[in-house]
């Protein structure tokens, strides 16, 4: 079981389908939900800047990723939080892209960002019981 997920989606209902799914298949602890980019950017900066203080912080070691947000989309954000200089503890990080669409060109671009999977919508039982063994 993971310590800390995070899912990123501007979509009220697929945040709590993703709370709740994450919760029946005992996937993590804690589910952080946030509503676009831009609110997980400020989640990491924060966790950075604790990290200075607390070397036993615990953060998101999978990172659930819609790609069409208002605000700052997936896109914006995965080439945000690569050009950040968060510890080398935040690299181990991995983000798996959930879209209502499956785009070649998307999956292709998703490569060039530490992205091991992209899935389509909604996340379902079936989808975290193969990602959890993965992790475990």
């Amino acid at each position: 079981m993971l310590d800390k997920i995070l899912c990123v989606d501007d979509d009220p209902i697929t945040l709590m389908l993703c709370r709740k799914v994450v919760e029946k298949v005992a996937f993590a602890k804690e589910i952080i939900t946030v509503s676009n980019g831009e609110e997980a950017i400020l989640y990491f900066d924060a966790l950075f800047e604790e990290q200075k203080s607390n070397d036993s912080i615990v953060y998101p070691k999978l990172v659930l990723l819609d790609l069409n947000m208002p605000v700052m989309d997936g896109w914006e954000f995965l080439e945000s939080y690569k050009n950040k200089d968060y510890p080398k503890i935040f690299e181990s990080t991995r983000f798996i892209v959930l879209s209502s669409s499956i785009d070649p060109y998307d999956i292709n671009k998703s490569k060039t960002y530490p992205v091991i999977g992209f899935l389509s919508k909604p996340v379902t039982k079936d989808m975290l019981e193969d990602l959890k063994s993965q992790f475990t």
